[in-house]
């Protein structure tokens, strides 16, 4: 396959990108060759990481992982046109700080941890943008060869106020259709019991796959279950580690 077929992952090929998204994939191992010949780039490795993720999110079926990319190109063009996210355009969402990341666990995936009690049902838009600012960051800052990445969702102090179904489900909708593969884990800490409520409200919505990555820690069991994946020098410091935390918009 020549350099130039990969012209349709532009988003100004959308138009006629029908024809040859599925024979990309189906020509996987003539791609990879091929694009062997170039000095990969960053932008090169996100379109790798995004193919590979769609073909496995769809279970290694070509027209599934095809229909599902050509998706994600409309959708990201029309949600953001510029390309990609401002800090400028999410100031509330930034100022509440309350998603960071540092570090990776023992297979190289960067460490993301996530303050629920920090966040308030506001503008879902603004939420959504703020979810695929974070996204791309994350993305983008993971060593070279990773695709994935592992996070803490801490909901020590979470409330009805902090209750948001509408936002769960915008921002699962937008990690599994538009950033499908990428979640490696998910730990879920310091849960209360009143969360229940929204977790079972937002449990039927989350795919087969993404749900076996979903483990909830006992606070006595917690820190010993993150070193089992993080090593100590690697874990967040409030959880025992030497790790100090990075808000998202620093990284």
């Amino acid at each position: 396959m020549e350099i130039k077929s990969f012209n349709c992952f532009s988003l100004s090929a959308l138009k006629s990108k029908e024809d040859c998204v599925p024979q990309i994939f189906r020509n996987q191992g003539e791609t990879e060759r091929g694009w062997g010949y170039r000095k990969p780039n960053r932008k090169y490795r996100e379109k790798e990481k995004k193919r590979k993720g769609n073909l496995r999110a769809r279970d290694q079926d070509i027209e599934k992982a095809s229909a599902l990319f050509l998706k994600y190109l409309s959708w990201r063009r029309s949600f953001v046109p510029n390309g990609s996210i401002s800090p400028s355009e999410i100031p509330d969402e930034l100022s509440h700080n309350k998603l960071f990341m540092q570090g990776v666990d023992k297979t190289g995936r960067p460490i993301v941890v996530v303050f629920g009690a920090r966040h308030k049902a506001a503008k879902l838009d603004d939420f959504k943008r703020f979810v695929v600012f974070c996204l791309d960051k994350i993305c983008s800052g993971m060593p070279r060869g990773q695709e994935k990445f592992v996070s803490i969702a801490d909901l020590q102090g979470w409330g009805y106020s902090n209750s948001d179904v509408r936002g769960y489900l915008a921002a699962l909708h937008i990690l599994q259709d538009c950033f499908p593969e990428r979640l490696g884990k998910l730990f879920i800490v310091h849960a209360p019991y009143v969360f229940m409520t929204a977790w079972k409200m937002v449990y039927p919505f989350i795919d087969k796959k993404t749900k076996k990555k979903i483990i909830f820690l006992e606070k006595k069991k917690m820190k010993s279950a993150l070193l089992d994946d993080i090593d100590e020098s690697q874990l967040p410091d409030i959880y025992g580690g030497k790790m100090p935390l990075v808000p998202i918009q620093d990284c």
